[in-house]
């Protein structure tokens, strides 16, 4: 079979860590067409995997010899770029959050739908060792009734990860449409929903920005979810967390506790109720830190699901469930009431 032809929209931090050198990898693809508004950038990119350089993405879309997409460009384009892919007839792996409202996550899930070709959402979290165990651990029944959960995702801000530094899109209420909750946060309503097994009903929110200055972009939030089984928990978002970075989960059990990516040697712990502790070494979680040196499994993932014609994991609905939970913990913050989900 010949390899599939990838294009990636959007050379940012994003791209050089993490779709560029794992489609690299995957010895079903080649990379042959990249594409960033600053030349110098797309240029250099082109240079190294040996790819045609684009500076407007519609240029890209119009070779047909390309078979799939990774849109990689700010939250405010992930809808139109994806939509343009969709109907010109490509597979495609957008970044999360993926879209600024709900109408234009359905207008996405609809165009693939009408092209009938595929369409993810690059929620890595799923892809955890840690994260898919525990999701086993709970749908076992091992644990017995879920009651509780806290749930966090933080660093200093994105300053430190994105390529544009302070000048970057993430601080551009237009660009971004949402800070630390669409760049953190969605991930971890993502990450719950997939691990407890459950859609999550009411959310209260409290969204502020008061740790980074000139930017009117949120940077600390923290929300209270309800599950349809009525688990309560909380989740925190933030670009505040000044001597590192928090990615942890803790879930709280009839029968025991579990502790996820909560110790700096076990990604996994579970804590039973008889006294009993189980201590898990699995792969370390991805972090910004290391520059992307762990594989996120989301490109492999998604090629695999193409190659074989089978369902991606990661379909745009389950994007857009995530991304309702967020835009519902936004309209809790502006309107001081607890939002039915």
């Amino acid at each position: 079979m010949s390899k599939l032809k990838v294009g990636v929209i959007g050379c940012g931090s994003i791209a050089k860590y993490r779709h560029l050198p794992e489609y690299a990898a995957n010895e079903h693809v080649e990379i042959v067409a990249v594409c960033d508004i600053i030349e110098d950038r797309v240029n250099e990119f082109a240079e190294e995997y040996n790819a045609k350089a684009y500076t407007d993405y519609k240029k890209l879309l119009a070779d047909d010899s390309i078979d799939v997409i990774s849109v990689c460009l700010p939250n405010y384009l992930h809808a139109p770029a994806s939509i343009a892919a969709s109907n010109a007839g490509k597979h495609v792996l957008v970044e999360k959050p993926m879209a600024t409202s709900r109408e234009e996550a359905e207008a996405m899930i609809e165009a693939a739908k009408e092209s009938g070709k595929k369409l993810m959402i690059g929620h890595n979290q799923r892809f955890v060792s840690s994260h898919e165990k525990a999701k086993e651990i709970i749908a076992s029944g091992e644990i017995g009734k879920v009651y509780s959960f806290r749930t966090a995702f933080g660093h200093p801000g994105p300053e430190g990860w994105s390529v544009d530094g302070r000048d970057s899109w993430f601080f551009n209420k237009e660009e971004a449409f949402i800070g630390a909750m669409g760049d953190l946060g969605v991930h971890k309503t993502d990450l719950m929903r997939y691990i407890l097994g459950e859609e999550f009903v009411e959310v209260a929110s409290f969204v502020e920005t008061n740790a980074k200055e000139d930017t009117d972009i949120d940077d600390n939030a923290v929300c209270i979810l309800k599950s349809e089984t009525g688990i309560i928990g909380t989740l925190a978002a933030s670009w505040a967390y000044t001597a590192g970075q928090d990615n942890s989960t803790v879930i709280y059990g009839e029968k025991a506790i579990i502790r996820l990516e909560d110790d700096p040697n076990y990604s996994l712990i579970v804590q039973y109720t008889n006294g009993e502790v189980v201590k898990y070494e699995l792969g370390a979680i991805q972090t910004n830190d290391e520059g992307g040196q762990h594989t996120s499994h989301v490109i492999d993932s998604f090629v695999s699901a193409i190659v074989n014609d089978t369902d991606v994991s990661v379909p745009g609905e389950e994007g857009m469930k995530s991304l309702q939970v967020v835009l519902s913990a936004l309209e809790s913050n502006e309107t001081k009431k607890i939002v039915k989900i």
